[in-house]
């Protein structure tokens, strides 16, 4: 499968991403900073801005991305951090997404 994937730095995001290329899979990587190598996109969920065409040819997408859960003490304003980094990657995406011709969508978002 080709899968798009965010949050591929974090705990979980390096080891699902080891897992699923050592699987045969394509995994395109969504970064923040500028794509450094050809599995690499960048894009801006905080500016809602993703290149439509790098869903063009994914089959799946996953998003792992946010604000860390376990690295600091949940104050008021990190929760609203941990909230806020996960809806903004989520609805740039999803809209991202639903602006797709039907036939072009990935098949899955997680």
């Amino acid at each position: 499968m080709r899968i798009l994937m965010a949050g591929v730095s974090g705990f979980l995001g390096t080891r699902l991403v080891d897992r699923l290329t050592a699987d045969g899979h394509q995994v395109t990587r969504l970064v923040r900073r500028p794509a450094r190598s050809a599995d690499e996109r960048q894009w801006n969920p905080s500016a809602a801005q993703l290149d439509p065409a790098v869903l063009a040819d994914a089959d799946a997408v996953v998003n792992l991305a946010g604000a860390g859960v376990g690295d600091r003490r949940w104050t008021d304003g990190y929760r609203r951090l941990i909230r806020t980094s996960r809806v903004d990657t989520t609805s740039t995406l999803a809209i991202t997404i639903a602006g797709l011709p039907a036939a072009d969508r990935p098949a899955v978002l997680l």
